[in-house]
């Protein structure tokens, strides 16, 4: 038998990862004998893959003994022209929170300061933590939206970088336009501020701002997208930043090499061709939303608008007990101990059970 006796281990480590907080991913559904299981906890698509793109992914598997194009030509080609912006003003990378990481490797040196709301994305202070930043989180207002005056306040001559997620995730509603317009005003010409959208094609609010706009008219605006969401490529990992020239080549400089695979590329390229069909799915999302939105406040939940796939119950101190509740009834949500839990909108049973266990727990 090997002796399994380890080592004395005196390799030395960051002292940052100290403080580098782990990232939980959405609990799976465990499968029962007594009751259809639903995994809620992730913001995933819920439809499965077109079979279009099904069909370009298992062309482009033939080939997986090959390096992929390292610089993602086609996707940036294809994306270039739909967004109608510059090859030069793009870069990609694995998924959004992977371009995420490549903006904080070129703003931050150890020391700097990240401004963003909270909460929000969860892997927020792990990037900003990991690149030996500093996090200066600003709370969300009373209704869950970002509080755009404060974050201005919040600026100091130690901030590189400033994200606003729009629509903001775990709690829903969108930044509009005006405060975002008033915000963008105060901050300094050299701090980057990343607006986020992963959640975009999912917005119905007529206030929310145009990104792409935004960019155009400052320097400093970088605009964050993903194809998991919408999409339904979350398995492939795929996502892109649209920015003025200098911030898109250090992106690209900062990129793991042959990051973004052949599958991925050629799966992003095929959605967009295919973007009609995707939006029917888009739409009827959205409307399950309002419908869940709707019945949720009819129980009485003080829930926040949302503009993204998923809604925010505020429990506070019952957080915990409710997502409890939700798994003994087969449904698994995503709880944020002692703030609320995040419910994706999924199949439409999915979203029933959630309406049940709601009801169910507010009556209790």
């Amino acid at each position: 038998m090997t002796d399994q006796t380890s080592p004395t281990n005196d390799v030395r480590l960051r002292t940052t990862l100290a403080g580098v907080p782990a990232y939980k991913a959405g609990k799976p559904a465990a499968p029962r004998t007594d009751v259809t299981t639903y995994k809620i906890s992730s913001n995933e698509n819920p439809y499965p893959p077109l079979p279009s793109v099904l069909k370009v992914v298992q062309d482009a598997a033939t080939s997986i003994n090959r390096y992929p194009d390292m610089a993602v030509s086609g996707l940036t080609h294809r994306l270039a022209e739909t967004l109608d912006v510059p090859v030069e003003h793009l870069a990609t990378g694995t998924g959004s929170v992977g371009v995420l990481g490549q903006l904080l490797q070129i703003t931050c040196e150890p020391g700097d300061e990240v401004v963003y709301a909270w909460r929000s994305f969860e892997a927020y202070p792990i990037v900003v933590a990991l690149a030996g930043a500093t996090s200066v989180q600003v709370p969300l207002t009373a209704d869950a939206r970002h509080d755009l005056d404060a974050m201005a306040d919040a600026i100091t001559d130690k901030t590189r970088l400033v994200i606003v997620c729009t629509p903001n995730n775990p709690t829903g509603p969108a930044v509009h336009a005006d405060e975002l317009d008033a915000f963008l005003a105060k901050v300094p010409s050299d701090v980057l501020v990343v607006i986020d959208e992963a959640y975009l094609e999912f917005g119905r609010d007529d206030a929310a701002p145009v990104a792409l706009d935004l960019y155009r008219a400052h320097a400093n605006v970088a605009v964050l997208r993903t194809f998991s969401k919408a999409y339904g490529l979350a398995g492939l990992r795929v996502g892109y930043c649209v920015a003025q020239a200098p911030v898109a080549e250090a992106l690209r400089k900062a990129a793991v090499p042959f990051g973004v695979n052949a599958l991925a590329q050629e799966a992003a390229i095929a959605s967009l061709d295919a973007y009609d069909e995707l939006a029917e799915r888009v739409d009827a999302l959205v409307a399950e939303r309002v419908r869940v939105l709707a019945a949720l406040r009819e129980q009485g939940w003080p829930v926040p608008d949302s503009e993204a796939n998923f809604v925010w119950l505020p429990l506070g101190d019952d957080t915990v007990a409710f997502a409890e509740a939700a798994d003994a009834a087969g449904l698994v949500v995503r709880p944020f101990a002692g703030e609320g839990c995040r419910c994706t909108i999924a199949e439409t049973e999915a979203n029933d059970r959630l309406i049940e266990v709601a009801a169910a727990f507010r009556n209790r």
